[in-house]
């Protein structure tokens, strides 16, 4: 209330409250406390035109009208985006007298709006309210995109033509409003038609190939064909692996020196031969400090990588990719997500030369790492010409097939795939979340059904018809331990993550050892895989050693007395 009467002394005259919780499923004492907030709120605001946005999803009923009724609001916002039922709540009774701030620009996404169809819908709802009562807005926050558009010199100039980023949507904005209230910009207009003209039919959009290999993915549970504990025995029987084998994720510190060899790699500076040599150099260090640490199945470090979307995303087609376009992830970290414009294929074979290499060095297992459809998807600005369900990510999975198999015929016999942000796709609302998860889980087994049961794939959840899942519990307090009890019965290998990845703190071989012995209150013996939580990218190297030391010392130790014990 301190900040809304010093805005009101400063001079404001709207206040805008950001309410997406309206989004989600909210019972009806949620609602009564939502009005009785903006109740007290309402002598403190007078004077001022309040203004209530809500987006990234459609607004039920119920909050609509609890929402719509509230006394000393001017405006309300809605994304009609990602909201297009909210729509039909707007046309069927909307308070007279207030403002729509009409959410018609895409917030969350880098596509260049549909003039022509956002203002036969601003149109239609002028008709319903009258003029001078909507507002042309976003969706939400400009926040999600990438900031501007001109600053991409090196993008291909047609698919430029389909983006729009943050500044772009302002114009649109303006477009939209002026074009609404009779001022076209016919020849703004024009341009905006002829890009989309260009995308629906460029040949660059859609591939045959893809198209067939995605329809004849349809129609089958794809489950693999022998159930996890027999294709368990296979492995075990070929890879001959201890009771509570060590492992890590995937990668290891990404040095300053090894950024750099990549940087001028990309930038040409070295050679191809010198950037192999140098890659080379130091998947042998990973390799070989495994090895002197007896972990059980090995990694080669990932050096080649830059990010773990990015670096598929350049070997794929129907990937793009900006210079500026970063946007925020969290805190003051960034990420510049590569744009999926078409169907995706696998020209040549990916990760392969890598595994290969790093296998050559060594007599144990070296697991082949690939990032999963349902990450990429996740972790990419989309197509918005096709849902974001299962149908956008069977196109992503025939590549993933390949991937798979690519490394099974090179001689790897154990496979991780990372679903690092299945779970950022998860739907707001509950009702909505157990399709996201059918599909999810759907998408990985479409991906592996096809392996040999000798070849293990490490994944992370139980429905996924994979040989093992790694989750990150360590920093959940053990919580997560309970939910996998159901691996007892599914018979998967479970790594549950021994220690936090996120923390410089090197864990002590006891505490490694108490956190595993909690794991075995609820899980085999012969199921449990010991690892980090998490690659170990972010970390130092003098850090990654005596970790991963007091890690394989934890998993030995109680190796023993389990032994003793029986």
């Amino acid at each position: 209330m301190e900040v809304v009467t010093e805005l009101k002394e400063a001079g404001a005259t709207w206040m805008q409250f950001d309410e997406p919780t309206l989004v989600l499923d909210l019972d009806s004492h949620h609602l009564q406390t939502f009005t009785h907030a903006y109740s007290e709120l309402e002598s403190t605001v007078s004077g001022l035109k309040v203004l209530i946005e809500t987006y990234f999803g459609d607004v039920p009923a119920e909050a609509y009208k609890t929402l719509t009724s509230l006394k000393g609001v001017a405006g309300f916002g809605f994304d009609l985006v990602r909201g297009t039922k909210t729509l039909d709540l707007v046309n069927a009774g909307f308070p007279s007298g207030k403002y729509l701030f009409a959410g018609v620009v895409d917030g969350r996404n880098i596509w260049a709006n549909d003039l022509v169809v956002s203002l036969n819908t601003l149109k239609s709802l002028e008709d319903k309210l009258g003029k001078g009562n909507i507002v042309v807005s976003t969706s939400c926050s400009l926040l999600h995109t990438a900031v501007d558009l001109t600053n991409e010199t090196k993008l291909d100039k047609e698919i430029k033509s389909w983006l729009a980023f943050a500044a772009q949507k302002v114009q649109e904005v303006n477009a939209l409003a002026k074009a609404l209230s009779g001022e076209r910009d016919e020849a703004f207009f024009f341009s905006n038609a002829a890009a989309h003209s260009s995308r629906k039919f460029s040949p660059r959009v859609t591939n045959e190939n893809v198209q067939k290999a995605a329809a004849s993915l349809k129609g089958s549970d794809h489950r693999r064909a022998t159930n996890v504990s027999a294709r368990l025995d296979s492995q075990q029987r070929k890879l001959g692996l201890p009771v509570l084998p060590t492992t890590t994720i995937g990668s290891f510190p990404q040095t300053m020196d090894l950024r750099r060899v990549r940087r001028e790699f990309k930038a040409k500076k070295i050679s191809e031969d010198d950037y192999v040599k140098s890659i080379k150099e130091e998947i042998n260090k990973v390799v070989k400090l495994q090895e002197e640490l007896d972990i059980d199945v090995l990694v080669h470090g990932e050096p080649e990588r830059n990010d773990m979307v990015e670096y598929f995303g350049e070997q794929l087609s129907g990937f793009a990719f900006t210079v500026n376009g970063w946007v925020q992830s969290y805190g003051s970290r960034s990420v510049k997500p590569p744009i999926i414009y078409g169907d995706v294929s696998r020209p040549k074979a990916m990760t392969v030369f890598w595994s290969s290499m790093a296998q050559s060095m060594t007599k144990r297992p070296m697991k082949g790492m690939l990032t999963g459809p349902v990450t990429i998807l996740n972790w990419s600005f989309v197509r918005n010409d096709q849902p974001r369900d299962r149908r956008l990510a069977i196109k992503l999975l025939w590549p993933s097939r390949m991937r798979l198999r690519d490394l099974e015929r090179a001689g790897i016999t154990v496979i991780q795939i990372d679903e690092a942000a299945l779970r950022e796709g998860l739907p707001l609302r509950k009702s909505e979340q157990a399709s996201y998860l059918e599909w999810v889980v759907h998408s990985f087994r479409i991906t592996n059904c096809n392996v040999e049961d000798t070849t293990q794939i490490i994944h992370s959840i139980i429905n996924m018809d994979a040989d093992v899942i790694t989750i990150e519990n360590s920093r959940s307090d053990e919580k997560l331990l309970s939910v996998f009890h159901e691996g007892v019965m599914y018979g998967a290998g479970i790594g549950p993550g021994v220690y936090d990845i996120h923390s410089p703190m090197i864990p002590f071989t006891e505490e490694i050892a108490d956190r595993i012995n909690k794991m075995l209150v609820v899980l085999e013996t012969d199921i449990l895989w010991v690892n980090p939580d998490c690659g170990l990218k972010t970390r130092k190297c003098t850090e990654v050693k005596p970790a991963l030391s007091n890690m394989v010392a934890a998993a030995k130790l109680l190796c023993t007395q389990l032994a003793s014990a029986k």
